[in-house]
């Protein structure tokens, strides 16, 4: 069987990602970072999902960076953009950008995955229903791929891990389809950029998460403050 680490944070682009590999028969290291995010609501959902969905392990790092960024999702004081249509979302990088987040992450997750003999770490960035992140796009994982094969040992011998980055031209709908279909537990997910009992429904991410739904025709289970 064929091991894999997944970066996991407990949305539904990630929890996807990791129903995919372990459809695929992969057995699965889930990663997890608590690195300091506005609120830990993500943390639950992630440890729920990993149960859920029958990881090997689940690997939950502390990486208490969050004061130095310079984010919303890590500055309290800082308000998180409400209420903006696809257009805006495509018209530069938001406020809810953490620098280097995901060279950082896939930066570990390389390092487990070496050190723990997995041939793969996947990745749920997205090009296609996203905010505008360049750390999202095939051009970036296309560039630490190369840099994996040159940087790491494994690389060097001819048998370098592999980035997998299956939901990058998907589109919401499609992935939560998919969802859907491997059986994600979505009432577990979390993709509101606030903490709370219930969604916000006005960020970004519950946006898209809403539009990927209703382009499906599915019932989104969580709850929202803004009901439609």
């Amino acid at each position: 069987m064929t091991k894999s680490v997944v970066l996991l944070s407990g949305g539904l682009d990630s929890s996807t990602v990791l129903a995919m590999a372990r459809s695929k028969g992969h057995d699965v290291i889930a990663l997890t970072f608590d690195y300091g995010q506005r609120h830990a609501r993500e943390l639950e959902s992630a440890r729920k999902v990993a149960s859920r969905l029958g990881c090997s392990d689940h690997l939950i790092i502390r990486l208490p960076i969050g004061e130095f960024l310079s984010s919303s999702l890590t500055d309290p004081n800082t308000r998180v953009p409400e209420g903006r249509t696809h257009d805006e979302m495509a018209e530069g990088v938001p406020d809810t950008y953490v620098p280097a987040r995901n060279i950082i992450f896939l930066s570990i997750a390389a390092s487990i995955a070496e050190s723990m003999g997995a041939e793969s770490v996947f990745i749920a960035a997205n090009a296609v229903d996203y905010s505008g992140y360049p750390d999202c796009t095939p051009e970036f994982i296309e560039s630490f791929q190369r840099m994996l094969d040159v940087g790491t040992k494994v690389g060097r011998g001819g048998h370098g891990l592999r980035i997998e980055a299956p939901i990058i031209k998907m589109s919401k709908g499609e992935i939560v389809r998919i969802a859907s279909q491997l059986g994600v537990p979505l009432e577990e997910t979390w993709s509101c950029y606030k903490g709370g009992e219930k969604a916000c429904g006005r960020c970004d991410s519950c946006i898209l998460r809403r539009q990927g739904f209703s382009e499906v025709g599915l019932k989104d289970p969580l709850e929202y403050e803004v009901i439609e």
